[in-house]
């Protein structure tokens, strides 16, 4: 049997902000229907917005160990993928559509989006005050399949955006490990950055998804639609954007990906990326400048069951990778006498860990896995020997449905905890003991940070979603020296 889900959906893939039409149906909670299909905003025969595999056998894995009455998916597979929330469904100017098709046809579909978030500090941190970020993204895919019979089942992939404003968390809040808002970070202020650059194959009798070319991990990696409806933890967690060698998007480096599911319900998907520095390339373009540290070698395994008549889907996502660049130790660079007194300092490369859960608990609107409300709790572990962020733990909730009639609205309540690595604390309080500064951006030894966000995304039209904003951050800046902070703000997205 075929599925269309993919647990790696990010989206700066091509067609993944076009939101599928769907089938929106239910008013109350109910069954998912077998037979419905997911759309993009081109045609509904195909899903470029998604992964789509066969699996390597017809028999289920994890799932065959539940009882027959909860394992949906003994009986069919869920048609609809996982697709992301965030995006906009339909187009602003639908005017355009039939070029879009005649293109389509001939192997070239396109994407025109606009995101905007401006966000206020109201109470707290470093001072009140307003920032503003904005990002227009034109996403193209090159079907070479139609364009050349000999090339079938290869696509070509390509994202260049322009982002500009500044980010709240600088200027405002007091901390500089966590960026509350999204559309910031790692590209800076480029006219056209580029993002993506890489071919895609599926092969064997599309039983296996292989990618090369320049792009970002989290295109696959530790990554969620419904993380991404987040600001906080967009595109991936906090405790992962701020590694070097985790090409968070829309950072992109070379690499290649393989992925294929040896079951109904399970994946499994391996890489190999080249590291380099975060503030390396921000512009995209200047390759030759970039200087290589290492290779980043993610493995990632997913468990994707459907539970009970109402096929409620679930994505549980375990993942690790290495990363064979030697980084200084977090201790930082003291004198000797110092560094005596926290044992030697030692350079060492860095593992990462991720473990991500999300399970639907009810169904509304439909028979597509976003036609429903999420529990998610996800954890994350680096080597605190060389790591700034050592540790990070999630949970919280996605619901659709929560004013009646609003079937496509959703509401979102997500709390993380961040660690500072202890090793990294050590090296400042011995710093501090010395008389030595910490440095402009800290004020004193760093522990830990948390952060509560929450938003309600507004489904207004066809081609445009407007998402108001709330989140309270607990110790700014890892330490007591800033209590908190409170932020309002607002998104809009918009597909053109």
């Amino acid at each position: 049997m075929r599925t269309g889900i993919d647990s790696g959906t990010d989206p700066s893939r091509p067609g993944v902000l076009i939101q599928p039409k769907g089938t929106v149906s239910a008013k109350t909670p109910g069954p998912a229907a077998s037979n419905a299909r997911a759309a993009n905003g081109y045609d509904r025969s195909n899903h470029h917005h998604a992964i789509e595999l066969d699996a390597l056998t017809d028999q289920e894995g994890l799932s065959w160990l539940l009882p027959s009455e909860v394992d949906a998916q003994r009986r069919t597979d869920m048609a609809d993928p996982y697709y992301v929330p965030t995006g906009a469904a339909g187009h602003l100017l639908p005017q355009i559509m039939p070029f879009r098709e005649r293109l389509q046809k001939k192997g070239f579909t396109f994407s025109l989006t606009y995101k905007a978030e401006a966000m206020g500090d109201i109470d707290g941190g470093i001072r009140r005050g307003m920032d503003y970020v904005h990002e227009f993204t034109l996403q193209m895919l090159f079907d070479l399949g139609k364009m050349s019979h000999a090339l079938d089942g290869w696509t070509v992939h390509t994202l260049v955006m322009n982002r500009a404003g500044r980010e709240v968390s600088h200027d405002l809040v007091g901390d500089y490990y966590v960026n509350l808002m999204e559309v910031y970070g790692l590209s800076g202020h480029v006219v056209a950055h580029l993002v993506d650059f890489y071919a895609q194959k599926k092969a064997f009798h599309n039983r296996l998804d292989v990618a090369f070319g320049r792009m970002a991990l989290t295109h696959v990696f530790a990554t969620s639609p419904l993380l991404c409806s987040f600001m906080v933890t967009c595109s991936a967690p906090v405790a992962l954007k701020v590694d070097p060698a985790f090409a968070v998007y829309p950072k992109a480096t070379w690499g290649a990906r393989a992925r294929f599911r040896p079951t109904r319900d399970t994946a499994i998907q391996v890489g190999a990326y080249e590291v380099q520095p975060l503030a390396d390339g921000p512009s995209g373009w200047a390759w030759a400048s970039e200087n290589a540290t290492g290779l980043m070698l993610p493995a990632e395994f997913t468990w994707e069951p459907f539970l009970t008549h109402n096929k409620l889907p679930g994505h549980y996502v375990i993942g690790y990778a290495h990363d064979t660049t030697r980084y200084p130790d977090a201790l930082g660079t003291k004198p000797a006498a110092l560094v005596a007194q926290a044992r030697r300092e030692r350079s060492a490369p860095m593992d990462m860990f991720w473990l991500e859960t999300e399970q639907m608990i009810y169904r509304l609107g439909g028979p597509g896995q976003m036609s429903g409300g999420y529990l998610m709790a996800g954890y994350v572990h680096n080597t605190p020997h060389v790591a700034s962020i050592s540790d990070e733990a999630y949970g919280g909730l996605s619901f659709n449905g929560v004013i009646p009639g609003r079937a496509k609205d959703r509401l979102g309540i997500l709390y993380s905890w961040y660690h500072v690595s202890d090793r990294k604390r050590q090296g400042q309080v011995i710093a501090q003991d010395a008389g030595l500064s910490l440095g402009s951006q800290v004020r004193g030894p760093q522990t830990n940070s948390q952060v509560i966000e929450a938003y309600y995304g507004i489904d207004t039209c066809p081609g445009l979603v407007i998402q108001p904003e709330f989140q309270y951050m607990i110790h700014p800046g890892e330490t007591s020296h800033i209590p908190n902070a409170a932020l309002v703000g607002l998104k809009v997205a918009a597909s053109l």
